[in-house]
């Protein structure tokens, strides 16, 4: 079963190596999709959930959003593409975050970068 929570931050980059209008300073409020899989925990103070949504909250919120939420990206990543940015979350949440099984990077209302487990394998 896959569960899924949603979050919010807002950030700028440039992305220099671009030849339109994205090579100069801009900003975006992105939108982050995480799905963990896993099957229903039995016991425990999670029973009958794959996972608590706030554990789930708690990770994303600290190893995410107060690092990245109202920062320049490019001080943090590397050319941050929705690309590049997605996998360093991924980096981020995968050894604290059990089943994490997909993101989705909303750059924009039209615009996504999916990162998923099996693209690792």
């Amino acid at each position: 079963m896959q569960i899924r929570k949603h979050f919010r931050f807002e950030a700028a980059h440039v992305l220099a190596h671009h030849a339109g209008k994205c090579a100069r300073m801009h900003g975006h409020s992105y939108r982050l999709e995480v799905a963990v899989s896993g099957t229903l925990q039995t016991d425990g103070p999670a029973t009958g959930m794959v996972m608590d949504f706030d554990t789930i909250k708690e990770l994303v919120k600290t190893r995410v959003i107060d690092v990245l939420d109202h920062t320049t990206l490019n001080d943090t990543i590397e050319n941050p593409t929705c690309e590049r940015i997605v996998l360093w979350i991924w980096e981020h949440l995968a050894a604290g975050l059990s089943g994490l099984d997909e993101l989705v990077l909303w750059e924009t209302a039209n615009s996504c970068a999916i990162l998923r487990a099996s693209d690792f394998r």
